[in-house]
């Protein structure tokens, strides 16, 4: 029964973001993602400024259509970019998961572990984002201040070169549109949205393959299985989801790290919610935050990896966490005080 439970609490999130994901390679195949870095790259002002608002296009798709998604699509999108204007890749390499990770916060959607900790809440995403809104909009925020810093060197001005790639407005576009009202309106939006995803993919003739090449069945699979199991296991072993209620807000952001660097964040929100935390907020915000430490935190991360290397660049994990040492800190201790400031009873 334990696990049973654990699978109810669990599935909406996987069936959700597959919706999602085949809503954005529709997308994708439309152009729409390619379109938009073309437009990017032909932004006038110096690179730090095109940067942040290849940035800002990163954690709206991610707030949209899931960090999954935005990985995915975005990855080799901006690397393209940074080659467009003659720049290094590097920061935009880095830049487009590490704002992935922190513009997850948004939208019930925007990451599966928004969905599997508020599992029984079963509000809207208007009324989620209306809860969210001070931690989701400070984190990236907060995280594109490290990235520009960081990468202040790199990010030399220079000029735009190339063509702007084909573009149409059709079903990739209107499945966008379709699925953010969706999620926007509806308290449990997963199967709705798996209908407009299916249906888009459908209707625009996508080969299966290159669906699977996206959303990798084994990989989905893998990780729907661990977090039944970690969710069974903390219906029958309750001693984390006990001791994370003695937690204040920064202590259960704290461990919502450490579990998610351990396990990977899809399971450990399992592990430590198989019912209501106290402090759901300050979880998330350990949950989605804290992969920016280590590439073992996140599916985001992993799928980083391979389209990063599919596009020719050389991803490190050393650099990875060299950059999130810095990044996940600031950025979670930042959407924490803004949460506790400007909306003191949801932390």
């Amino acid at each position: 029964m334990a696990a049973v439970h654990a699978a109810g609490q669990v599935w909406p999130a996987f069936v959700l973001v597959t919706g999602l994901i085949l809503v954005g390679t529709v997308a994708e195949r439309d152009g729409l993602f390619a379109a938009a870095g073309s437009l990017l790259g032909r932004l006038p002002g110096g690179g730090r400024s095109v940067y942040c608002v290849a940035l800002a296009l990163v954690a709206l798709v991610t707030a949209v259509l899931n960090l999954d998604t935005a990985v995915v699509f975005l990855t080799p999108v901006l690397v393209h970019l940074a080659r467009t204007r003659g720049t290094d890749e590097a920061p935009f390499l880095y830049g487009a998961v590490m704002m992935a990770n922190a513009g997850s916060l948004f939208l019930p959607g925007s990451n599966l572990t928004n969905l599997i900790v508020l599992n029984g809440e079963h509000v809207a995403g208007a009324t989620f984002l209306e809860r969210m809104w001070p931690a989701a909009v400070t984190a990236p925020l907060a995280t594109a201040v490290v990235l520009v810093v960081v990468f202040r060197r790199e990010l030399a001005p220079t000029a735009a070169q190339g063509e702007d790639p084909p573009f149409r407005l059709g079903l990739g576009a209107a499945a966008v549109a379709v699925a953010t009202v969706v999620v926007l309106v509806l308290q449990s939006p997963a199967l709705p949205v798996l209908a407009v995803g299916v249906a888009s993919v459908v209707a625009a003739r996508v080969p299966w393959r290159s669906v699977a090449e996206v959303a990798d069945p084994r990989v989905l699979v893998g990780l729907f299985a661990l977090a039944v199991a970690l969710g069974a296991l903390g219906r029958l072993w309750t001693w984390p989801a006990h001791q994370l209620a003695t937690l204040g807000r920064a202590g259960t952001t704290a461990v919502a790290g450490a579990a998610s660097l351990a396990v990977n964040n899809l399971p450990a929100s399992v592990l430590l919610a198989p019912h209501p935390p106290r402090h759901a907020r300050a979880l998330l915000i350990g949950l989605n935050l804290a992969p920016n430490l280590a590439v073992t935190g996140s599916l985001s991360a992993f799928l980083w990896l391979r389209v990063a290397r599919a596009a020719g660049a050389r991803p490190s994990a050393v650099r990875y966490s060299r950059i999130g040492v810095v990044a996940a800190p600031v950025a979670a201790a930042a959407a924490l005080a803004a949460l506790w400031l400007l909306s003191p009873g949801r932390v």
